[in-house]
């Protein structure tokens, strides 16, 4: 929570310190686009080696370097050295450091609380993230007032050595010691074993399914976060300064948790399979709705009902992946399945948003992001998920 705490801060400063230098919405889509990219080159390889090391370890390297990188950002800025290709490469760095912490967390939690408990776990993770994301992003909008954007990276730097710090000081062990022993003696080279995690994901139908529509919802996510900054202002009239682009990223945020405090209870009583159907056809339109919102008040609301159905499909789609993976194949498995939603569609979403933009603007390039949620839907509703039952636990 105090590292994401600083990197909502980021999610806020970064777009507008690259909009500020270049003026152009393609180079400002490219944030999002660097940040998620790592995932698509690097996740299958950080998930493995979660499986391999002590997790505990990852995690504390992982953060200590994206502190470095964050950090590097106002120094340059002090410097007056500072350049768009910087601040691009802080950004794809920093994503990277996050994909090697991300795969060790996937499998820590499971181990932290069991599986019966990860739902409920999942929940409370994302919705105290949530109230995080709501709060922190009003706050970072409000501050850049009186703030420039770089100096607000460094409130992002501290969180995460302070993350360091607190993850170094959890008590009990977050990888099996018995799976960490296996490893150890060397059964299965590196390339084996991204291959035995990929084989998981794809030989299971449902969670295939849940892959591939989570590709489609990440698309339009990166679409819309790669045009949020220039959306506000040419669409809305919100521009960065303004409390209310920092209202707007919360609103967002408002939905989301919403979403995570209702998952645990809609996924007890229909099903991980029906939660993803009924999640999708309501994304797909409220996203189309929210890029077409006609004033700042509008777009709010509209994005925070999008931020529930959105953050219902994609919270439910990890859960259901810990729930059925085995334990040595947890670290794997799970960031193969966020690097072919994340890692490749919201790069995707991003790039194609910002393409269009620069040709019919952002509502365009939002438009044509969402269009995609509507295959994803259909696709989902023609795959196993519609006549999936609820996952049984494996042991």
């Amino acid at each position: 929570m105090v590292s994401l705490a600083g990197s909502a801060v980021t999610c806020v400063a970064l777009p507008v310190l690259v909009y500020e230098l270049s003026g152009s919405p393609f180079l400002t889509a490219l944030v999002a686009t660097f940040e998620a990219l790592p995932y698509l080159l690097f996740g299958l390889v950080a998930g493995a080696l979660a499986d391999r090391m002590d997790r505990r370890l990852v995690m504390v390297a992982a953060d200590l370097g994206s502190a470095a990188v964050l950090g590097s950002v106002p120094v340059a800025a002090w410097l007056g050295a500072l350049s768009v290709p910087h601040v691009l490469g802080a950004a794809f760095l920093s994503a990277t450091f996050f994909v090697f912490f991300d795969a060790a967390n996937f499998g820590a939690v499971p181990s932290l609380v069991g599986r019966e408990r990860i739902p409920a776990a999942n929940s409370a993770i994302w919705s105290a993230g949530t109230l995080v994301e709501i709060a922190v992003p009003a706050a970072a909008g409000a501050m850049l007032a009186v703030l420039s954007a770089p100096n607000l990276l460094l409130i992002d730097a501290v969180t995460f050595v302070a993350s360091a710090l607190l993850v170094r000081a959890i008590a009990r062990p977050l990888s099996d010691p018995r799976r960490r022993e296996t490893r150890a003696r060397g059964i299965g080279t590196l390339a084996g074993e991204v291959r035995e995690g990929l084989h998981f994901l794809w030989a299971q139908p449902t969670v295939r399914a849940m892959t591939i529509v989570g590709a489609g919802q990440s698309l339009a996510g990166g679409a819309f976060v790669g045009q949020m900054v220039v959306w506000a202002e040419r669409r809305l009239g919100v521009v960065a300064g303004d409390w209310r682009l920092g209202a707007l990223f919360s609103a967002w945020g408002v939905g989301a948790l919403l979403a995570t405090a209702m998952m645990p209870r809609l996924v007890a009583r229909a099903g991980a399979a029906r939660v993803t159907l009924i999640g999708l056809p309501f994304s797909a339109v409220l996203g189309v709705s929210t890029a077409l919102a006609p004033n700042w008040a509008a777009g709010a609301a509209l994005l925070a009902g999008w931020g529930i159905a959105y953050m219902l499909v994609v919270v439910n789609s990890i859960t259901y992946r810990q729930q059925v993976t085995p334990e040595p194949l947890m670290s794997r498995v799970n960031t193969s399945g966020r690097m072919l939603s994340f890692g490749l569609g919201y790069p995707l979403g991003a790039v194609l948003a910002g393409a269009v933009a620069e040709l019919a603007g952002p509502v365009g390039g939002m438009l044509a992001g969402t269009a995609v949620l509507v295959v994803a839907a259909a696709y989902a509703w023609k795959s196993p998920l519609r006549t999936a039952a609820s996952p049984r636990l494996t042991t």
